[in-house]
């Protein structure tokens, strides 16, 4: 489909072709097990090793502290429940804020049915948490707290290193989701000062299905899956050497290319199109930090539309709306409202993600389409 303009990389991005190449000999000659000492299986094990250390080499970790999992939704729910079971002679009360994903706000709703206690923390009008609510909320017993570091949606940044550093004085473990993040900002879980830190491939150019956990040293968790002591006895089941492999490549090319070249790339395209669609639609409203943002990522919103129809005018263009849809009923999104968005502005949103394949013919195409788009719907 070579004339549609693809601005959802948020939700997924497309294999890089060389990440493709990495998986694919693994897929025919590299079949053994990793776990299996003949050749065949050292050869599995040694591709799991190389890609636990392009890992670990991205996040500034060391490579036994790196836990692959089945995706990012996996790796947080062994970093809440993981923690929570383990933990649970020490205290049961957790801290997470309004607009988390779902990969962490329902593994908390999971555990406070289950006789925890949850502490959801609102955020400002541009979606952030601040150190001072997160010191605020610490209590005797809370064993956890989970913050995400770049939103989804909007691509607000939090200032996790702060955060984590109110919890590193009170004794209490910091885990942040960043599956948004990974790939397009710097991370070092050294210099951010996490305990507990997810990765999901597909939002840095691997397959879906593959993901990582940052686990530092000493922190203990219960496993989600009981089994044999596969990844240091955290994850049980057969590695998924493949997409291990190239989840690997995808974290080395994002380390030596992509954090070089994604700001400077991909920010000015973004702003350009903000610019062109701002001055098409003058009263189009940026939703989330100004500055304090992912470069891929623009959500804005046209007041009296629904982004959904927005979108559905210029199918051309493959984007995501900021609310969710549930058997026709258009609902705002909870992480805009959570920001007190009104239900109005909430509903005209569109999330426009740019990856580093966006060009500047993409980015002008998009905006033509979506400005004549809202011309039509706004006539008369």
């Amino acid at each position: 489909m070579p004339d549609r303009i693809y601005l959802d990389a948020n939700a997924t991005t497309r294999v890089d072709s060389r990440v493709a190449d990495a998986i694919e000999p693994y897929l025919r000659e590299g079949y053994g097990n990793p776990s299996s000492s003949h050749p065949e299986g050292r050869q599995a094990a040694a591709a799991v090793a190389k890609a636990r250390g392009q890992v670990a080499a991205l996040l500034g970790c060391a490579p036994d502290e790196v836990v692959f999992t089945g995706g990012g939704s996996e790796a947080d729910n062994l970093a809440l429940k993981g923690v929570a079971w383990a933990t649970r002679s020490k205290g049961r009360h957790l801290v997470v804020s309004t607009v988390e994903h779902p990969a962490v706000s329902e593994p908390a709703r999971f555990l406070e049915r289950e006789g925890w206690q949850v502490t959801a923390l609102p955020v400002d009008r541009y979606g952030q948490v601040s150190a001072a609510q997160v010191a605020a909320a610490l209590r005797d017993d809370t064993v956890l707290v989970s913050i995400m570091h770049a939103n989804n949606e909007t691509g607000t940044v939090n200032d996790i290193a702060a955060i984590a550093a109110v919890c590193r004085a009170r004794g209490v473990l910091f885990h942040t989701d960043a599956a948004q993040s990974a790939g397009k900002l710097p991370i070092d879980v050294k210099d951010l000062g996490v305990g507990l830190l997810a990765v999901a491939g597909h939002k840095l150019y691997a397959p879906k299905g593959i993901g990582a956990l940052y686990v530092r040293s000493g922190v203990v968790l219960e496993p989600l899956i009981h089994g044999a002591g596969h990844e240091g006895g955290r994850r049980a089941g057969t590695e998924n050497v493949p997409f291990i492999a190239g989840l690997g490549a995808a974290c080395e090319l994002a380390r030596t290319e992509g954090l070089a070249n994604f700001a400077q790339k991909v920010r000015p395209l973004r702003d350009r199109l903000h610019e062109l669609l701002l001055s098409a639609v003058p009263d189009l409203i940026l939703n989330g930090h100004p500055e304090a943002r992912l470069p891929n990522t623009l959500n804005v919103s046209v007041p009296g539309l629904l982004g959904r129809d927005i979108l559905a005018a210029c199918p051309e263009v493959s984007a995501s709306t900021g609310s969710a849809c549930h058997e026709g009923v258009d609902r705002p999104s909870p992480v805009l409202a959570a920001m007190g968005v009104s239900s109005e502005v909430a509903l005209g949103a569109l999330r426009l993600s740019l990856s580093l394949s966006t060009t500047r013919e993409d980015v002008d195409r998009a905006a033509e389409a979506i400005v004549a788009a809202v011309s039509r719907l706004r006539q008369p």
